[in-house]
């Protein structure tokens, strides 16, 4: 058996693990059971909701969200511009990616936040759509 495995990674068979790509919800939208408009409806999700991107199949694509829930969209309303949403009672935003850092904002749970920039040490920098920029604990937020 071990001699059959690595005859099939040798021949390149297996295919590599595939990164996880996240999209942004461009507009509210309906969320369907199946990938048609005669699918179930399930609900309408907002604009600017992060998604993680699990198959795409004829102008559809089926989405992942931040609860783990699955569902079809219409993939047109997906674009590439990087949101994340909180997923804390009250993410806490700072002036710069460090914990003495002064706060600049506090965004409640599920609020949608542009992602700017990952940086080290497990920060990342984000806009609000008011326009107020900071940095904000990975751990706080899904979308990454």
């Amino acid at each position: 058996m071990k001699r059959l495995f690595g005859l099939v990674l040798a021949g390149g068979l297996v295919a590599p693990a595939l990164a996880i790509e996240y999209r942004s919800v461009d507009q509210p939208a309906v969320l369907y059971d199946a990938p048609s408009q005669r699918g179930g409806k399930l609900f309408v999700i907002r604009r600017g909701t992060p998604v993680e991107l699990v198959v795409s199949l004829e102008g559809w694509s089926k989405v992942r969200d931040a609860d783990g829930g699955m569902a079809w969209i219409e993939a047109r309303y997906l674009v590439k511009r990087r949101t994340v949403i909180v997923t804390v009672a009250r993410a806490q935003i700072r002036q710069s990616a460090e914990d003495s850092a002064p706060l600049v904002f506090e965004a409640e749970k599920n609020v949608a936040l542009v992602h700017v920039e990952t940086v080290p040490g497990g920060w990342v920098k984000v806009r609000h759509r008011d326009g107020d920029t900071g940095f904000v604990r990975a751990n706080q937020i899904w979308g990454l």
